[in-house]
């Protein structure tokens, strides 16, 4: 069985409904023959790459809302995260070009370490507040979940797999994508969104047996 996920290193949703997922694929009986697929998908493709902003102003900007409003739903995601036992810290947030990020993600597919760097990602930004945005952080971010330097730094001094990051982008429009995170099992099931893990579970569930008796 394979699962893809598209995200995207700077959606809060996306780092909770990766850990709801994982729970749900403890529960799951069939979770050694299951396979995990990291898509990309840019919240912000038009963002400057180099360049970054306070998040709280883009997602004002993004819903029409106020400094305040933006704030405090800043404040309700860190609880919900929470409760997940996921420690978000938002204040100072800022947001900019995930592109280097996902053709990372794409070099840390090749060599098995996709899933080190998802998490490494997502836990440097939310909860570390480090930049996942230039080179450097970058590097050391990747190095730290298994890649070779070497392969780092050639890949984000280059455009190396930016036609994957492309390819994926183009499955999420092909696909009806409009937001993250997705979770798209066997190409049959679709699950938008952070759903709770027994939901998740349930869909695996169904899909496996779907798949037994095809």
């Amino acid at each position: 069985m394979q699962v893809e996920i598209w995200s995207d290193p700077v959606c809060p949703w996306c780092y909770l409904g990766k850990r709801r997922f994982e729970r749900a694929l403890e529960a799951f009986d069939h979770r050694d023959e299951v396979t995990v697929v990291y898509r990309s998908f840019e919240l912000d493709p038009s963002a400057p790459p180099g360049a970054t902003s306070p998040t709280v102003e883009r997602l004002a900007d993004k819903y029409g809302m106020t400094a305040g409003q933006a704030d405090d739903a800043q404040r309700q995601m860190e609880q919900r995260a929470a409760q997940d036992g996921l420690e978000f810290r938002m204040d100072s947030l800022r947001s900019g070009n995930t592109r280097d990020a996902h053709r990372l993600l794409h070099l840390a597919k090749a060599h098995g370490v996709q899933a080190e760097l998802a998490e490494r990602l997502h836990r440097a930004y939310f909860t570390e507040q480090a930049s996942i945005f230039d080179h450097s952080s970058l590097t050391e971010l990747a190095v730290q979940a298994g890649l070779d330097r070497d392969d780092v730094i050639r890949v984000l001094g280059s455009q190396e797999y930016g036609d994957a990051v492309d390819t994926d982008e183009a499955m999420a429009q092909a696909l009806g994508v409009n937001g993250v995170p997705l979770f798209v099992i066997d190409r049959r099931y679709g699950i938008s969104g952070a759903q709770p893990p027994e939901v998740i579970t349930g869909v695996l569930d169904r899909a496996w047996a779907e798949a037994q008796t095809a």
